[in-house]
């Protein structure tokens, strides 16, 4: 059976599992906040506390991006009220963030179009041909110490107040978005003072290096897939192209399951809540790769995408210069 056809049984939406998500992430997400507030000063309870809220937080940026491919709901209507209403924690105004994501969709593997990427890419060619600065900056950029935790704040903190296309999709969502979290951010002022403020700041720090330490996993990997038209092949962009992350099942709970990307990527209308059962049933019967733990980590050592040899590669050894090329 063509795999296709094969994942259609897994579309189906429930909105029972889907608002037991919903609201169970939004429970967790709350109660472990004000535990992180109400006890604060006593770290054995801060701490766990503080994790979980990181990956509550985590859980509700899928279910957003669930809804904006209208696969968490039934109902498309249902699907966007829950998108927006998962912004305010999620921090990505939602009408931008599903435009800017259909468009990482539709241009999966193009290396002609690797602005729609979350996580930019040089292929070896361009850094043969870059100077010393913009190789500089690119070995910083790609320095996962300094993109997880500088990632997560800008991304999260700073660009998602004006994301790529606002002026595109529309400003006045994206005022009202803002104005949404600061209305969040009074309220928890006034509740929680500064504690309040700090412990929200902080614990959504860290789901914020989560989340791009996942974002960078999911298609930054060694068998990843890159193309130029007309040679691009969209199926192995999604299957290839993207990654399934088999790190736990606790890092699946946390993560709503959005590791398992290449199913995702392939089709986008399978929820986050059958997700992990369908790479389960499937991945033997279409030899689907799995990357563990191992895998996972040592991707960080690749930096460039090579053309001739298709595959991603870490920077070229160096030869007395700090920068130097295969060349040099």
């Amino acid at each position: 059976m063509e795999i296709r056809e094969r994942l259609q049984p897994y579309t189906v939406k429930d909105d029972r599992i889907a608002w037991a998500s919903f609201l169970g992430t939004f429970l967790v997400y709350f109660l472990s906040l004000y535990l992180t507030i109400a006890f604060v000063g006593q770290w054995v309870v801060v701490v766990p506390a503080g994790i979980i809220n990181a990956f509550a937080a985590v859980r509700l940026y899928v279910l957003q991006h669930d809804c904006g491919h209208a696969s968490l709901f039934a109902t498309r209507r249902m699907n966007d009220l829950g998108g927006y209403a998962l912004s305010v924690i999620s921090l990505a105004p939602f009408a931008i963030m599903r435009h800017n994501h259909n468009l990482h969709h539709s241009h999966l593997g193009n290396l002609e179009e690797r602005e729609t990427g979350e996580i930019h890419t040089m292929t070896v060619r361009e850094w043969e041909a870059a100077g010393f600065w913009e190789r500089l900056g690119y070995r910083l950029y790609r320095n996962p110490f300094i993109l997880i935790p500088i990632g997560s704040a800008f991304t999260y903190f700073i660009r998602y107040r004006w994301p790529k296309k606002a002026r595109e999709v529309g400003l006045m969502g994206l005022v009202a978005h803002n104005l949404s979290i600061a209305a969040w951010l009074l309220f928890l002022y006034v509740a929680a003072g500064w504690t309040g403020i700090w412990m929200w700041l902080g614990w959504g720090f860290v789901g914020g290096m989560i989340g791009v330490f996942l974002v960078y996993l999911q298609h930054n990997f060694e068998d990843t897939y890159w193309d130029r038209k007309p040679d691009l092949n969209p199926r192995v962009a999604a299957l290839q192209g993207s990654s399934a992350l088999d790190l736990g099942w606790w890092m699946d709970l946390g993560s709503a399951n959005i590791a398992y990307h290449d199913i995702h990527h392939f089709n986008a209308r399978i929820p986050s809540y059958r997700l992990r059962k369908c790479h389960q049933d499937i991945r033997e019967e279409y030899d689907l790769r799995v990357i563990h733990w191992p895998e996972a980590l040592r991707s960080f050592r690749l930096k460039l995408w090579d053309e001739d040899e298709g595959r991603l590669v870490p920077f070229p050894r160096r030869s007395g210069r700090i920068l130097a090329t295969p060349a040099e």
